[in-house]
Order: structure tokens, then C-alpha cells, then sequence
């Protein structure tokens, strides 16, 4: 159907320039070293450990100065309302509260350039507590003969030169604005799909499958404005099943929507202890608070609260710890920490009779993701096994598969979720809950990367499996938000 006071529409979107970026992705393990990144490896820090006898000789110089700090992307995606960022502690910019998205802003000095407080000399050297102090070598380290046989020490094998994490860019969501949408305009189209005999699906498919998260949820004012009722309501007595879930969600704000699932998942017979851990370990530092504020507000509980009595023991506190929504989120990766934690996270478990659940507990929900990365691949190294495997072993249970689904999303978060959507999709019946959150939730951050990690892992697109599994409006409108077949 025709939408008035739109122009025909042409069947897509422009490219748009700049946009979101794309997430860092996994440190993949590999053989002897750190993932491929930028030429150079990190600043030699002041006072950090001794060259050792027969390891590589150090890099050179770190990173070449570059004559005007990392280059802004044209016509970048606008910063959100009521963000404005501020510079951080040290020198470097503080990160917009969007997830694993980071917007990078330039800084005096370039990339090349160690602001005061990371490895500059004479600044304050960053540190987690229990750390050595700046200067002094770690034990048990390369060239020092463990104090501990049962617990394997650094050397041997072909050294590594820390790189530093790649720099996103490109917005990778399936969804994009829609060119002059306006919610006044999109309120009529719906209005006139619901009006009279029958519903025209495919009119409310086409408006909302072309407009992104921001340009929906204005529309649910905008009717009450323009007639006087409530679009959930009047949507709700037209639209049935699955197709009637899917579009009142995507009507929901991020954290609105995101709030209502963690309700879903607690209340009632039993827990979905899946959604919760997926929700709370993939979310930012902003958009967990925003949850639990929408959360009070909604329900009159704190979602602490609701966790903590409607679950228990180690998983209870890993529930909480991810639901304070306060982990390090600098981009920055100290490698002399990471092998500090790998060694923390062995001595709490494959070396220790019994497993230390309170130090995994500690390091996964609060060290950042990208410091946990390194963490996992010096692990690897040092323990000659993978730390989701080491969990399994020393772990049982939801508190099993909530720390191993917590290292998945950090580790790769595009495979986490292609996973999440596989698992809802296969076998006798589907997870429409699971596969609606995920598919809307996912619409405008990382779709394209899920989509690359699915037909990667499982050798079938994404598109095909949804155009499999499911049927009718509903899927029409999930292929909306797949935005394509691989």
C-alpha cells in the first residue's frame, strides 16, 4: 500500500556512511601468539618486566605517532540524545553508552601517542588489586623456575607480541533509518491497516520493518495523539500468536523490552536462567542500569531482588554481580594483567583441589571484555586448555552453564548469539520467545556479524532457517529484521 505523503519507496535504504562499528569480535586461539592486529604491538611500558634471555627482542618503537589521531568516519551515526561524551580519567575519551559499539573519538597525539597513566613515563601505572606493584617482575614468570610444579610457568613455546585490539568500524546492523520518517505519517498507515473488516498485515509489516528502534517507539504517542487510543491496545485486538509478540516488542524500547524479559523470565513456574545470563552479560554498563531503573519502575522490585529470591548459590551471585552493570569497560589491554588472571583463574580451579567459584566470579564479571579476551588466550597457553572446557570440569550445573555462556558472549559475541538462535530454531518445537529477543535485539548492534557466524558455524544462512521454521506474518517480519540471506 501506498504511504501517504511518502514518495515510492525504491525497495532499500541508501548506504549510509559511517554508522555504528562493527564489534571487535573473538582473540580466536592461536599457535604461539596474539591475534594479527596493528604493526608495532603496544608502547614498551616504563618499568615493566625485563627483556628475557632468548625471547624475541622488544618491538621497536610501539605504534608510529599518526599526524592527526584516528580519522572520524564521514557523516558517523549522531551521538544519542542526552549523551555528550567526556573526557576520561588519563586522557582518554570516555565510550557512548552503546554496548560493544564504540564510537571512537580522536585525542591529541594520535593512536601512537600514551596519554598520562598507560604506560607513559611518570604516569600513574594502572593496576587491578592484588597486582605487583609497577616494576616488579611477576613470580613464577618467564625465566623463573616455578615454586609450583603442578602449575605450568611461561617460556618454552614461540614468545607473543601483544597487539592491540582492532579498531571497529561500520554500522552492522540489519536495520537502518528510514529517510525522512516521520511517526505522525506512520500512525495513519497503521491506522488504516486496522481499520475496518480484516487487518492488512503486510501494510504493518512493511512500516515497521523499515523503520529502526527510535523511529517506532515515537509512533505509540503519536496514535494517542492523532485518535485518542492505544496503539497496544488496538493492535493487540487485531494482531494473534507470535506475529502479535514480535510487533509489540518491537514497539518497546531497548531496555523497556529488555526489562520485560528478565520479568518473563523470573516470574512463574520455574526460571529461564538462559535469558537472563544472556541478557546481562551482553548489555553495557549504561544500558544495565537503565534496565534495573525501568525495572523498579515497573514492577516496584529491584531486579537484584527479584534475582536473588528467585535463585541461588554461586549462580545467584554471578546473576548479581552481572546485574550491577559496572565492569571495567576500558578498551585498553595490559598483557602482564591478563596473564596475572589466566594464572588466578588456574590456581582457582584445574590447580586447586576443589574449584574457587568466588575468583572465576570476580575476574568474569568484572575485568573488561577486552582485557577478558587476552585473559582466555594466556589460559590456553598456560594451561593447555580452553577456560570453557576447565569450566565444565570444575563446575556444574546452572552455575556451569551460565559462566561457560558468559565466556562465549565475551569471547565472541556474534557466535554466542548465532548459537542462541540455532538452539531456538532446532529440534521439535521453536523458542519463539528466545527467537524474537534475539532477532530484535540484535536488529540494529551486530545482525550482519550473526548472520556471517551462522552460516560460518551451522553451513545454512540464518534467512533460511527462520524461512523454515517458521511461518506466515510472523516470518515475514523476522526476515524483515535478518535483513537478508547469506
Amino acid at each position: 500500500m501506498s504511504y501517504p505523503g511518502y514518495p515510492p519507496q525504491s525497495g532499500g535504504y541508501p548506504p549510509q556512511a559511517g554508522g555504528y562499528p562493527s564489534q571487535p569480535g573473538a582473540y580466536p586461539p592461536q599457535a604461539g601468539g596474539y591475534p594479527p592486529g596493528q604493526a608495532g604491538g603496544y608502547p614498551q611500558q616504563a618499568g615493566g618486566y625485563p627483556p628475557q634471555a632468548g625471547g624475541y627482542p622488544p618491538a621497536a618503537g610501539g605504534y608510529p605517532p599518526q599526524a592527526s589521531g584516528y580519522p572520524p568516519a564521514a557523516g558517523g551515526f549522531p551521538p544519542q540524545s542526552g549523551y555528550q561524551p567526556q573526557p576520561g580519567a588519563g586522557g582518554y575519551p570516555s565510550m557512548p553508552p552503546t554496548g560493544e559499539d564504540w564510537i571512537f573519538k580522536p585525542y591529541s597525539g594520535g593512536w601512537g601517542a600514551a596519554p598520562a597513566g598507560y604506560g607513559a613515563p611518570g604516569g600513574a601505572q594502572q593496576g587491578y588489586p592484588g597486582g605487583p606493584a609497577p616494576g616488579q617482575p611477576m613470580p613464577n614468570y618467564p625465566g623463573a623456575p616455578s615454586t609450583n610444579p603442578s602449575m605450568p610457568g611461561y617460556g618454552g613455546g614461540a614468545p607473543s607480541h601483544p597487539q592491540a585490539p582492532a579498531i571497529p568500524k561500520g554500522y552492522r546492523g540489519s536495520i537502518k533509518d528510514f529517510p525522512g520518517a516521520d511517526p505522525l505519517r506512520d500512525v495513519e498507515v497503521l491506522r488504516k491497516a486496522m481499520k475496518g473488516f480484516g487487518t492488512d498485515e503486510n501494510a504493518i509489516i512493511e512500516l515497521l520493518g523499515n523503520r529502526t528502534n527510535k523511529q517506532r517507539v515515537p509512533m505509540v504517542a503519536a496514535y494517542k495523539t492523532t485518535y485518542g487510543k492505544d496503539l497496544i491496545h488496538d493492535l493487540k485486538s487485531e494482531l494473534t500468536g507470535n506475529f502479535e509478540n514480535l510487533v509489540l516488542s518491537m514497539l518497546m524500547s531497548p531496555a523497556h523490552f529488555d526489562a520485560s524479559e528478565l520479568r518473563e523470565a523470573i516470574k512463574g513456574a520455574g526460571t529461564d536462567e538462559a535469558c537472563l545470563i544472556e541478557i546481562l552479560s551482553s548489555r553495557s554498563n549504561a544500558e544495565i542500569q537503565e534496565i534495573n531503573r525501568i525495572y523498579k519502575a515497573e514492577y516496584g522490585k529491584k531486579l537484584e531482588d527479584a534475582i536473588s529470591s528467585d535463585t541461588s548459590g554461586h549462580f545467584r551471585r554471578l546473576l548479581i554481580s552481572l546485574s550491577q552493570g559496572n565492569r571495567d569497560e576500558r578498551e585498553t589491554v595490559d598483557i602482564s594483567l591478563a596473564k596475572q588472571d589466566a594464572q588466578k583463574l588456574y590456581s582457582a580451579g584445574e590447580n586447586k583441589v576443589g574449584t574457587d567459584e568466588s575468583q572465576f566470579n570476580a575476574i568474569l564479571c568484572a575485568r573488561s571484555k577486552p582485557h577478558l579476551r587476552a585473559v582466555f588466550q594466556e589460559y590456553q597457553k598456560m594451561s593447555g586448555r580452553d577456560i570453557e572446557k576447565s569450566i565444565c570440569r570444575e563446575m556444574s550445573g546452572n552455575l556451569e552453564s551460565g559462566m561457560v555462556a558468559v565466556v562465549k558472549c565475551i569471547r565472541d559475541t556474534p557466535t554466542y548469539f548465532a548459537e542462541r538462535l540455532h538452539k531456538a530454531m532446532k529440534g521439535a518445537g521453536t523458542k519463539d520467545r528466545t527467537l524474537i529477543r534475539v532477532m530484535v535485539s540484535r536488529s540494529e548492534v551486530d545482525m550482519l556479524d550473526i548472520r556471517q557466524a551462522y552460516v560460518r558455524t551451522y553451513g545454512k544462512s540464518l534467512y533460511t532457517d527462520i524461512s523454515g521454521d517458521t511461518s506466515g506474518d510472523y516470518k515475514k517480519l523476522l526476515l524483515k529484521l535478518c535483513g537478508g540471506s547469506d
